[in-house]
């Protein structure tokens, strides 16, 4: 039920009802400082040149994309799309914002471009993106802006603050996913390592989106729905003296028909029948009292999500069995525990020595499921350290995952930019030394062409008003700028990249935005079609990415024309 229900969300055909369409309201931006005001200066300075001019509702195509993958690898995925439409569906200014932006202009700017402002808004603005949680490539358009040039201008700089931030986050999660594997429990620890409130927010959604399960973010989990994940830090565990502290020992059975008055102990006689059995093997002989205190008033506050930190003092010495000692108490009264937390040492060959000590009990004292606990490990985990694990051999069932993912430590940005493409119907381009940054000019449609086995093969953009390309068509696609690279394909399936998201009328059918799991699961779906090649971590495949033969002619005519000619003398 819930892949038809995503199918469903995924089919252009298939929209809301007009009516519905239009009468929807979209919800402000998550965060209350995304405003017009959340723009660079040039854009408001811009916006007054053009109005000065007479050349403020002149209709304008920006195409919104990236350059190149973040991470050295070959696959983006594309976040941010939802928290745009919440901006433009809401775009408007208040006085006391236009106030601000004359007394920032200079005193020489004319008051009937303040009265312009008063009345802009983005209803004659269109939108078409690439569905939020795809799978992208450099070059290709994930936005595609169309409209009154001074308006559309003023969206460029929220839309890739809003953009490149999400995409790359959500792309670092998503590599984060790959490496684990999709057994994997992956959990968001990054909010205390954050660049800020808004940094932490935003990588909560955007990691849930890439592939992670839960956070630990409070508000994120409020604010999305995302599963939360929690138990305790040192400082309880070290809070504790002796079990003497523990007032109230008692503990209800699971099914309430009893109850255990001195929990206490119970969970001192199993830590004296592990020490003298065989599953110590010698490894203790007594273990940190103040910590097995800690366990138990842990397990009294939570007997049925009973998770323990285990390295305060020593892992295999103390934690363990400690943990191990209130997990059978809780065992006689019904419970069974989650399981234990490593936060620093060895977590390969700890995760290992836990789970022996764990199968060991369940086989020696005869306690079914206990060999099974789960084993969280945490510590500054990234991408290296979990291949690395899987290169050691580990027992870790899940990843509390913080600071290398949400500030994606190993690149600072994506790197999106926003460029125009067409002016009053005619196509423009950008011209560079540097042929990465040669824009691709003109209205476009993007296409994905698959092959027989299913994967991608390539992404082709195409002139606005090109025939599609069709399943069983021999295609040629060319790189944009590349004489040499081309190569003919034969589709098996085709699929539109863009779609209509904000249509700038209210006539006219829109795309819904999903909700945060739909788009969570388009994108693991998307990351499980890619071919492996391209989703390994050294040495990738590149993706290609190419243009019509007809939209290559067409940019380098509009290349010769517009580039001037030099003359030797």
């Amino acid at each position: 039920m819930e892949s038809d229900l995503i199918e469903t969300m995924e089919s252009k055909a298939n929209g809301p009802k007009e009516e519905e369409n239009r009468s929807r309201v979209i919800d402000g931006p998550t965060n209350p400082m995304v405003t017009p005001l959340l723009t660079d200066l040039y854009q408001f300075t811009m916006a007054y040149a053009y109005w000065k001019g007479g050349k403020q509702n002149e209709r304008a195509v920006f195409d919104l994309y990236f350059r190149k993958n973040p991470f050295g690898g070959e696959y983006t995925v594309f976040a941010g799309l939802e928290e745009c439409i919440k901006l433009i569906a809401n775009f408007n200014m208040t006085e006391e914002e236009i106030a601000f932006i004359q007394a920032s202009l200079p005193s020489t700017c004319e008051d009937g471009f303040y009265e312009y402002l008063r009345g802009i808004d983005c209803s004659d603005v269109e939108v078409y993106a690439v569905p939020e949680g795809s799978v992208v490539f450099p070059k290709v358009p994930l936005l595609r802006v169309e409209g009154p040039i001074a308006v559309v201008q003023l969206l460029e700089t929220p839309f890739l603050t809003l953009i490149n931030y999400a995409s790359l986050v959500a792309t670092n999660a998503a590599r984060h996913r790959f490496v684990a594997g999709k057994s994997k429990l992956l959990l968001e620890f990054g909010l205390r390592r954050a660049q800020g409130p808004d940094g932490g927010i935003g990588a909560s959604k955007y990691c849930y989106i890439g592939g992670f399960d839960a956070t630990s973010n409070v508000a994120a989990g409020r604010l999305f729905g995302i599963p939360l994940r929690g138990t305790h830090s040192h400082a309880f565990v070290s809070s504790f003296m002796s079990p003497d502290e523990i007032i109230d020992k008692s503990l209800r059975s699971c099914d309430g028909s009893s109850a255990c008055e001195d929990f206490v102990s119970l969970v001192q006689a199993w830590l004296s029948k592990i020490k003298w059995s065989h599953v110590s093997r010698g490894i203790f002989s007594e273990t940190n009292q103040s910590e097995l205190a800690a366990f138990t008033s842990y397990a009294l506050a939570f007997p049925r999500n009973f998770l323990a930190l285990v390295d305060t003092y020593d892992v295999l010495k103390s934690g363990i069995p400690n943990f191990c000692a209130v997990a059978l108490a809780l065992n006689d009264l019904g419970y069974k525990a989650v399981g234990i937390r490593l936060d620093s040492g060895d977590l390969a060959y700890l995760s290992c020595e836990a789970r022996k000590f764990f199968c060991t009990i369940e086989k020696e004292l005869r306690v079914p499921g206990f060999g099974k606990l789960n084993i969280t490990a945490s510590n500054d985990l990234n991408e290296e350290t979990l291949d690395a694990l899987n290169k050691q051999g580990h027992e870790v069932d899940a990843f509390g995952i913080g600071t290398y993912l949400v500030t994606c430590y190993a690149q600072a940005a994506l790197g999106c930019v926003f460029k125009l493409v067409e002016i009053n119907n005619q196509p423009r381009i950008k011209l560079s030394e540097d042929l990465s940054k040669v824009t691709i000019p003109c209205k476009k449609r993007c296409y994905r062409l698959f092959g027989k086995e299913g994967y991608p093969l390539v992404d082709i953009m195409t002139g606005e008003n090109e025939p599609p390309p069709k399943v069983g068509e021999r295609i040629l696609c060319r790189h944009p700028f590349n004489e040499s690279k081309r190569a003919y394909v034969v589709p098996q399936h085709v699929e539109e990249l863009l779609r209509c998201f904000w249509p700038g009328s209210p006539d006219k059918l829109r795309d819904e935005l999903p909700p945060l799991k739909a788009i969570r699961d388009r994108c693991i779906r998307q990351l499980e079609q890619m071919r492996p090649d391209h989703m390994r971590r050294l040495n990738p495949t590149p993706y290609k990415v190419s243009v019509s033969a007809k939209l290559y002619d067409f940019i380098h005519f509009l290349w010769l024309n517009e580039a001037p000619v030099g003359e030797l003398l």
